[in-house]
């Protein structure tokens, strides 16, 4: 099954293109125009040629305001940005901390030891789905995604796995795919996440620390996205409620979403 495809850059983590993702029917996410990636803080956009040949027009940040100013963006060539802070209402959340989660092997236990730190980042999963400051963040991403001028876009969160993950699930799902399909490509991040991860999970190992809580952190997990799934059926009785009602994005916006990012083939 056909997942995003990962692009071999140099400086930034993560980085993938949807297009070619099968939607059904013959169809797929077009190719070029839509990628996601963890942020963008050691983009060196002179010697990042993978990056630079993408033409990258927008760059939607996801990021809380302590990520942006901790880790601030470098931006390719002649790109904009666009913040849609999906955690801005609760800052303090997993996601938003995963470098500081990894730094402390004994507090880690403490705090995330006994499957706690599953528990916490499933917690999360629903926040981003029910808050309402998460539902303007994403209703601003699908509005610029929908927009011709915005792209090629690239939208990122630290890693690009929690935040990024349900965005790109909700928009794979608006543009047709099924959740299988939705599925398979949330957890194909999950190696080149290992791979960025690596020498903070190897301090943290060799600090004491549990590796069931360093997998639980970096990685995403199956019931991660099952319960976002879960919590948007229960509220809004399945995808079209949530995106009409929860995150109150107009038909306009889907009909150019599905227009300008689906192709035959």
């Amino acid at each position: 099954m056909q997942t995003a495809r990962a692009v071999p850059a140099a400086t930034v983590v993560n980085l993938r293109d949807l297009g070619g993702i099968a939607l059904g029917r013959d169809r797929r996410v077009r190719q070029g125009v839509l990628f996601r990636s963890g942020q963008l803080s050691e983009l060196d956009p002179a010697r990042d040629r993978a990056v630079a040949a993408l033409g990258i027009r927008t760059v939607v940040d996801l990021r809380t305001a302590d990520e942006r100013q901790w880790a601030p963006d470098r931006l390719p060539d002649r790109a904009r940005i666009f913040v849609a802070d999906v955690l801005g209402d609760h800052p303090g959340v997993a996601p938003a901390r995963l470098r500081s989660l990894l730094a402390d092997p004994v507090e880690a236990e403490r705090t995330l030891g006994g499957g706690r730190a599953e528990e916490l980042f499933a917690e999360t999963y629903r926040k981003m789905v029910l808050s309402p400051g998460a539902a303007a963040a994403y209703r601003a991403f699908l509005e610029t995604a929908a927009d011709p001028a915005a792209r090629p876009l690239l939208f990122h969160c630290t890693a690009g796995k929690d935040r990024t993950g349900w965005a790109a699930a909700v928009l794979l799902m608006i543009l047709g795919a099924p959740r299988v399909t939705v599925r398979t490509d949330f957890l194909a991040v999950n190696p080149a996440l290992r791979a960025a991860f690596a020498p903070q999970v190897t301090k943290f190992l060799d600090g004491g620390g549990d590796p069931g809580v360093a997998a639980a952190i970096i990685e995403v997990r199956p019931r991660y996205l099952d319960v976002a799934l879960d919590a948007m059926d229960e509220r809004w009785g399945g995808l079209d409620g949530y995106v009409r009602n929860g995150l109150r994005v107009p038909d306009a916006v889907l009909e150019r979403l599905r227009e300008g990012l689906v192709v035959r083939g």
